[in-house]
């Protein structure tokens, strides 16, 4: 028995401050605050934007980032198993997380994507710059020749807005190239080989990312957290210096105080920043719990809180310079060419470069660098998982090779699972789960689950008392006040006028979804939101005691 219990390894802990630092940092700076903070910005207000940006960072965002690395760093445990000793009644918020990082897993195909890219950035000339290809069509239009801004800049305008443009080589490329859509979810149509091979590349680095824990974690982080800033520095420099990027600076900054009247606005601002800090996502917690327990986690969550606000607000100047630049180029004003999302990502950024001198080097760079941004949020979530499972069974999972071997079968189902995304119906199914398995609805709940499990379960009071425990620090009064009541409210009103102001899916070009992929929409968004009040109900039925005793033991830890 003795021999048995010496197999089983102690809970892991980061070698060095550093290593959770910048996997945090890692974590918090993806995507979105490169292809949809500056776009937000654009499209509520420009300047005036920041103002409910920064109301909302200061009321839910850093309280809910310090509150989570609290509750990892002080439990110990993982996003899963957390709650039993906070507020086992709410322990159903753990399996919610887990729902969501498993729909979450799904953005692979991203890193998949942009691997193409990359791969096709060192051909000469890039293949999205030209018609001279064969998937391009007869109305294919090569925005890069000069004969065709000399043509078409005087009446570029009237043209696009009447949708009688044709088909950029740069769309053509990302629809018939890239994704080889299909006409809709319906028909899944055949495997692209290519990008198949590319998501396969991209979980073999994901677990390799991950396989030995903290371990592996904390020397990856030195790389994929640091080097993706210094693409974004050097896309930045370059980016402003090209001509007409004061323009688009402008017009992303441009302050338009009326927008701040729609509500619209406010709702758009507190949504990016709950996704931009990660809140929710059960990644802060199990980073935190691999900190030491005296760990200063109070002044490590109010820099890297810092940091992912103004790596957002940066990279708008290194977005916005470019567009400037490409709107100048082909004389056309900026609105044109001003996308979100993979749009930014795949068609306007691309179409940029390819208009620049050494386009395969602004290229390479703006893909490595999104790349790791993907990478860096989709090993947290894949550790979050891992650590959620092994934390449930130590005895079992903290033996040599179980842990490795766990993750080789979740990483294997899942890449099984997910070719079903590089077919040419692939695309439609991505922004399926997207829009549903992973919206910022379910973050919002489980945000205002959490606030009053915390705030009122355990008790706003003893959560001052552990970060002062664990840190030497009290935390300011406001951080109390927001665990209690300001951001629960705000995180429950915006999560009611989610669904008031709900919208079904629809895709590019006005394609609408059939019935029945709206309810396995609906379907998804439900199964991580019911799975919290059935937890509850269930542990309520099974706890021994009249109902008034019940409660009592699983409300307070």
């Amino acid at each position: 028995m003795g021999k048995m219990e010496t197999n089983v390894k102690k809970r892991e802990q980061w070698g060095k401050k550093r290593e959770f630092i910048l996997a945090a940092a890692g974590n918090m700076v993806g995507l979105g605050n490169v292809w949809r903070f500056p776009y937000l910005c654009y499209k509520n207000g420009g300047g005036v934007f920041l103002l409910p940006y920064c109301f909302f960072a200061v009321l839910c965002g850093v309280p809910l980032f310090l509150l989570e690395t609290v509750i990892g760093q002080y439990t110990q445990e993982g996003s899963l198993t957390c709650w039993t000793k906070i507020c086992p009644l709410a322990q159903g918020t753990g399996y919610s997380i887990i729902i969501i990082q498993l729909y979450s897993r799904v953005y692979s195909i991203i890193l998949a994507w942009a691997l193409l890219y990359l791969i096709y950035c060192f051909r000469d000339p890039l293949p999205w710059a030209t018609c001279n290809n064969p998937w391009n069509t007869d109305s294919c239009v090569d925005l890069t020749s000069a004969n065709w801004t000399a043509k078409h800049s005087g009446n570029l305008t009237s043209n696009w807005t009447a949708g009688n443009l044709p088909k950029s080589s740069v769309s053509l490329f990302w629809e018939r190239e890239v994704l080889s859509m299909s006409g809709g979810i319906e028909e899944v149509g055949t495997v692209k080989w290519k990008l198949l091979l590319c998501l396969l590349a991209c979980w073999v680095a994901c677990y390799f990312c991950v396989w030995k824990g903290v371990r592996s974690t904390g020397k990856v982080v030195y790389f994929t957290a640091v080097f993706p800033y210094v693409t974004l520095a050097i896309l930045l420099i370059r980016g402003l210096t090209l001509p007409g990027a004061w323009q688009g600076v402008v017009y992303y900054l441009y302050p338009d105080p009326s927008r701040l009247a729609d509500f619209q606005v406010w709702m758009e601002a507190c949504c990016q920043v709950l996704f931009s800090y990660g809140a929710a996502s059960g990644t802060i917690i199990t980073l935190g719990s691999y900190n030491k327990f005296n760990n200063n986690c109070y002044k490590d969550s109010l820099w890297l809180c810092l940091l992912n606000s103004g790596t957002s607000f940066v990279s708008g100047f290194a977005v916005f310079s470019v567009l400037g630049f490409m709107a100048h180029k082909q004389g056309i004003p900026i609105n044109m060419v001003v996308e979100s999302g993979p749009g930014l990502a795949f068609i306007a950024f691309p179409q940029a470069v390819a208009l620049m001198p050494l386009p395969q080097l602004w290229a390479a760079c703006f893909f490595i660098m999104l790349i790791l941004l993907g990478l860096d949020t989709l090993f947290s979530g894949l550790e979050t998982i891992t650590s959620s499972v092994i934390d449930m069974f130590p005895g079992e999972m903290r033996r040599p090779w179980r842990r490795e071997i766990f993750l080789l079968f979740f990483c294997s189902i899942s890449f099984i699972i997910q070719i079903s995304l590089t077919t040419e119906g692939g695309v439609y199914l991505f922004q399926l789960v997207d829009y549903y398995g992973a919206n910022g609805s379910c973050l919002l709940f489980v945000s205002v689950v959490q606030c009053v499990a915390f705030g009122w379960a355990f008790g706003a009071e003893r959560m001052c008392v552990a970060v002062e425990e664990m840190t030497g620090q009290r935390p300011s009064i406001l951080f109390k006040l927001c665990w209690r009541y300001f951001t629960p409210l705000i995180c429950l009103v915006c999560f009611i006028t989610s669904f008031l102001d709900y919208k079904p899916l629809t895709s590019s070009g006005g394609y609408v979804y059939p019935n029945w992929a709206y309810y396995l929409g609906w379907a998804m968004a439900l199964s991580s939101v019911v799975v919290i009040p059935i937890w509850a109900v269930g542990k309520i039925c099974l706890t021994e005691g009249t109902l008034r005793q019940r409660l009592l033991v699983l409300w307070r830890s």
